[in-house]
């Protein structure tokens, strides 16, 4: 493996990591020896990395450090461009809208080659027409981000309506409709409300009193659902 492409590698590893992880750790997956991997930490640092910590303690690379697009893989290019393009075709309005500006923005920054690949379409989303939506998504996901409670009024499968307070923690994207977990009051219970049945929805100026990631990992132990399976 070229030097290069062991520096990537391992600055690909410590982005995995939110915590610090020793240098052995590093070593093992690396399939390089401990020293190896000081030198190595050593050269991104000296190269701008902002990587903290020291020999024994253990390594972290803290937020904010920015890979250059050179140091792409052409299929990593490929599938950050196809799955932009899914939200283009399948996202509301704004998340659509988000996801052709950061395309535009990759395509700024790449090499003339990859550019030209990019250009050529050969990865393409084809769009489904699914139910139309009463709800505004990018309101729902403020509210998700803010953390604050939704008042909602709910149509079920059988065209009966509710109103539900909930505590809004994800949306999930399936082939045609999206669906949103909450924390509901009525029900002292986590539900699932699809957001094309969701008739009118106000955000509360009120944050719910549990954090969301609290209860996304309980919901996600609640239902088996492995952390790195949704």
């Amino acid at each position: 493996m070229a030097r290069s492409e062991r520096l990537l590698d391992l600055l690909q590893l410590l982005r995995r990591y939110r915590l610090p992880v020793t240098a052995q750790a590093l070593a093992d997956q690396l399939g390089v020896s401990v020293r190896t991997v000081y030198r190595d930490i050593a050269s991104l640092q000296l190269q701008g990395a902002d990587i903290a910590g020291e020999p024994g303690m253990g390594y972290q690379l803290r937020p904010g450090f920015l890979l250059p697009p050179l140091m792409f893989a052409e299929e990593e290019i490929e599938a950050l461009v196809l799955g932009m393009r899914w939200v283009e075709k399948r996202g509301d309005p704004r998340l659509a809208n988000a996801a052709g500006n950061a395309l535009a923005k990759v395509a700024a920054v790449l090499p003339d080659d990859l550019r030209r690949r990019l250009e050529d379409e050969t990865l393409l989303v084809v769009p489904v027409d699914g139910p139309l939506m009463a709800v505004d998504m990018a309101a729902l996901r403020d509210a998700i981000r803010q953390q604050r409670k939704l008042a909602l009024c709910y149509r079920d499968i059988k065209g009966d309506d509710s109103q539900r307070i909930v505590w809004p923690f994800a949306v999930g994207f399936f082939e045609k409709v999206q669906v949103l977990a909450a924390w509901c009051e009525l029900r002292q219970d986590f539900r699932h409300f699809r957001c094309d049945r969701i008739q009118q929805c106000e955000s509360l100026n009120e944050r719910y009193p549990r954090r969301r990631q609290a209860l996304l990992r309980e919901w996600r132990q609640r239902l088996g659902i492995a952390a790195d399976a949704v």
